[in-house]
């Protein structure tokens, strides 16, 4: 989709864009072509020059696209820049700008890659396969420098401000927010809404959210118990996981509004096992005692 993107070119909006297109240059090649009569001699050569810029970006530098399209056209980056896409997700102490980072997980399609605070994982099972690594929170600065593009739910707001802050970097890779495509689709609210929306089932972690997750933290911190940690991993991943299959739809969603859906659309993935399961008696538990405080609380 990127090579017949023409949105990125300053002085080209959405209705040009769809002119050139209904016009025949449904490509970047299409410039040098017959069709290209549609246009004056200097148009041409402007939107030449602009394209000859624009493959030059086209092999390793996303940023140069998601800086000069709408956050809702990001979109149109995924399938070129996929194999090196990272979709994200944090687990905090809270909301508040003090707030500690607990976990985190990466999912590039292939490979599950979480990060616990303080936690060597020596506790964790050591069989669940090639495809899964866990490290301590220490070693995401420097795994997460080998990918071009990031995905995340608000993640421009949250996400990616508290790991600035929390390690001392910035994350230098280009941002697909999924919250600004989806909510131009129609599809609005948190993370958790928009996949009931969309028809994803969360099984036994249905009901967890983020409130829970920083529960699920305490209790752990407490108590040692690792059935907590799992629990809060299982969250966490299945979050990161999720973004893919998200990402899949608006991407479809999104392409059917152009004339190239039957020749670009992408088959939705299978959602990766995820290796830890949730401890539902102990999100039960952790559910009354916090319904129960507030009862006491009025």
């Amino acid at each position: 989709m990127l090579t017949k993107t023409f949105l990125h070119i300053q002085g080209i909006g959405s209705k040009t864009e769809s002119d050139l297109w209904q016009a025949g240059i449904k490509s970047w090649a299409d410039l040098r072509g017959p069709s290209s009569g549609f246009l004056s001699a200097e148009r041409a050569r402007y939107l030449e020059e602009s394209i000859s810029e624009a493959q030059v970006h086209l092999v390793d530098q996303p940023g140069y696209f998601t800086r000069r399209l709408p956050a809702s056209q990001h979109w149109r980056i995924y399938p070129h820049f996929r194999p090196k896409t990272a979709f994200i997700d944090i687990e905090t102490t809270g909301l508040h700008d003090s707030c500690e980072i607990t976990t985190i997980a990466l999912y590039d399609g292939r490979r599950i890659s979480y990060y616990v605070q303080g936690d060597n994982l020596d506790d964790f099972p050591n069989d669940i396969g090639d495809d899964v690594r866990g490290k301590n929170l220490d070693s995401f600065p420097e795994d997460i420098m080998g990918y071009d593009v990031l995905v995340s739910y608000n993640g421009k707001s949250f996400d990616v401000p508290v790991i600035n802050r929390y390690f001392g970097i910035e994350l230098p890779q280009a941002h697909i927010d999924l919250r600004y495509i989806l909510h131009s689709l129609g599809i609005k609210g948190g993370l958790k809404g928009c996949e009931k929306k969309l028809g994803l089932d969360r099984g036994d972690l249905e009901g967890v959210d983020g409130y829970m997750a920083v529960l699920l933290w305490e209790h752990y911190q407490r108590t040692g118990e690792q059935r907590a940690l799992e629990t809060l991993l299982a969250y966490n991943i299945m979050d990161t996981v999720n973004l893919e299959l998200l990402m899949v739809e608006a991407y479809n969603r999104s392409l059917a509004l152009t004339p190239f859906y039957n020749e670009l659309a992408i088959t939705s993935p299978s959602r990766p096992q995820i290796p830890f399961s949730p401890d539902r008696p102990l999100i039960l538990s952790l559910q009354e005692s916090q319904s129960n405080s507030w009862a006491r609380s009025y």
